[in-house]
């Protein structure tokens, strides 16, 4: 009874130093594609004029072999390893719409750090509406608070490139940092804390934070518009999204939390992909700067830039230069150019299947698909 009420007393300590930030750590633990269910959040409402993209003849081969799995059922394998939608677009047409272990077209799933790949496009639109000066603007013109932390040297580059030096550790220690901001209820508090370490531009380090504070930058930009209102505007309507999304937010009326936290239904994250395949252009209309699609998903290794990663995407392959968004259960926006091609892998886990399986596994089917 001493040792329960010791217990008792110290969890009561720690929730009044953490308050609801840390009960929510507590409560809900690791992440979940659900999780929008747990936060609040701002609506997304489905285009007034949706584009349904046509579909293929073309199949998926039923056996695949990628890494060191040989001649396997496509379908059972993605099943067995916590797969939820995998969707394919070849030359413009859907020649594969699946759903497994419960999910279907109309379920809402979050897309995880897919969320940063769709905001770097958001970035994107701000520099061409003029919100934004360039991408070499001070994140400090934005918020003037981190002057004093040195950040009048961090620009925006620096923060797409997540080069900025920003102290941030991004380890799933259930009570670290970064899961105290996927669970925060004042993020802008948590972004001001925020110190560097080095020299920005010195290298690239995967920091969600940087993401998050370059929100921070962009809802002051927009004044007394919401980041998600800026969603609708600039992509959801024009994209033809078919169904209503939501961003997460840290609190009701809050920032959104735009380093995880967006969540669609599969056939609509499938249409970032296609904007992305055709530079920004979508049915005959620039959405966003072709340039800015093309210096997104370069190989750059200036300014402490890693080759692999630039604006919120990941670049797969030095030669072909396919590249993707990705989210840590094993969410997977998949861009071909030269095949003109793009999958989605939508998870709930990654199953026994590694990073580097998963990795394999996005080419066998590009390279099965390719060509036709």
């Amino acid at each position: 009874m001493r040792q329960k009420r010791a217990l008792l007393w110290l969890l009561a300590f720690l929730l009044s130093f953490a308050g609801c930030t840390f009960w929510r750590m507590v409560k809900y633990g690791e992440s979940g594609v659900y999780d929008f269910n747990i936060f609040s959040s701002r609506p997304l409402y489905a285009s007034p004029q949706p584009y349904v993209l046509p579909a293929s003849d073309e199949k998926l081969p039923k056996t695949i072999t990628f890494a060191a799995y040989r001649d396997v059922d496509l379908d059972q394998t993605l099943a067995d390893n916590g797969t939820l939608a995998l969707l394919v677009l070849h030359h413009d047409r859907l020649i594969a719409e699946r759903y497994y272990n419960g999910h279907h077209r109309e379920t809402l799933s979050m897309s995880f750090s897919m969320a940063k790949s769709f905001f770097s496009i958001l970035i994107g639109c701000a520099v061409a509406d003029g919100l934004i000066e360039s991408i070499e603007q001070p994140v400090t013109d934005f918020v003037p608070e981190l002057s004093d932390a040195g950040y009048d040297k961090v620009t925006i580059r620096h923060l797409l490139q997540m080069t900025s030096g920003m102290t941030y550790c991004e380890s799933d220690n259930p009570f670290g940092l970064h899961p105290h901001f996927y669970y925060s209820e004042n993020l802008v508090q948590d972004c001001l804390a925020l110190t560097l370490r080095e020299k920005p531009g010195t290298r690239h380090s995967y920091k969600s934070g940087e993401n998050q504070l370059l929100a921070l930058a962009l809802q002051r930009a927009l004044g007394e518009r919401s980041i998600t209102a800026y969603m609708q505007e600039r992509l959801w309507e024009p994209l033809g999204m078919q169904y209503g999304g939501l961003y997460s937010t840290d609190r009701p009326g809050g920032i959104e939390k735009t380093f995880c936290c967006l969540s669609a239904r599969a056939i609509d994250f499938l249409k970032f992909g296609r904007l992305y395949l055709h530079e920004g252009e979508w049915n005959g209309r620039q959405l966003i700067p072709r340039q800015w699609v093309r210096d997104s998903t370069k190989i750059d290794e200036t300014q402490g830039s890693a080759w692999f990663y630039q604006y919120g995407w990941w670049i797969m392959d030095r030669e072909t230069g396919d590249y993707r968004a990705a989210g840590h259960l094993g969410q997977y926006l998949f861009i071909s150019p030269s095949e003109d091609l793009v999958i989605l892998r939508l998870g709930e886990h990654k199953g026994k299947l590694s990073t580097e399986d998963w990795n394999a596994l996005l080419f066998a089917v590009r390279d099965a698909v390719g060509g036709n």
